[in-house]
């Protein structure tokens, strides 16, 4: 990340209302309902980080789903605040969820971004991942088909 005084910490059920104003306005059409949400926190298989700002303000999340003791992850979700993009936020977050997925003892991440979104894709490549699939019209109410990608881990925490 940037020099700026970003800190990541553990995501809570308290943080649900902030993630949710991320996510409403980064997924606009096709973001996730609160009660989704809030079940993916209380989730045990579930990491879930945010990052904040100086004054605390929660400005980026992620998510992943990793079953300890399972091959495979799902890299879930990944929002930054327009406010607070291009500070190398999102990329800091990928490399944060493969890290705990590898922890967890996943040999495969997998993720699903849209077609029109070249660089989330562009993002995710710098991380080995690899276009595997086509989900046609995935993200609704929009149509959007979605990229099923997918990056193979190193084993002891590396990341691909």
């Amino acid at each position: 990340m940037s020099a700026e005084p970003y800190e990541v910490r553990q995501a809570t059920p308290a943080d649900l209302d902030a993630i949710m104003a991320i996510e409403t306005s980064v997924f606009v059409n096709d973001a996730w309902s609160p009660e989704s949400m809030a079940h993916e926190l209380a989730n045990s298989s579930c990491f879930y980080q945010v990052v904040t700002d100086p004054a605390g303000e929660v400005v980026a999340y992620a998510g992943l789903l990793a079953a300890i003791g399972s091959p495979d992850s799902d890299i879930q979700t990944i929002a930054v605040a327009p406010g607070a993009r291009r500070r190398g936020i999102a990329r800091d977050l990928v490399r944060r969820m493969l890290e705990e997925a590898s922890a967890r003892g996943a040999r495969e991440t997998f993720l699903e971004v849209r077609v029109d979104n070249p660089g989330a894709q562009a993002l995710y490549e710098s991380f080995g991942f690899e276009g595997i699939a086509v989900r046609p019209r995935y993200y609704m109410p929009d149509g959007v088909d979605a990229l099923v990608m997918r990056a193979r881990l190193r084993p002891s925490g590396g990341t691909p």
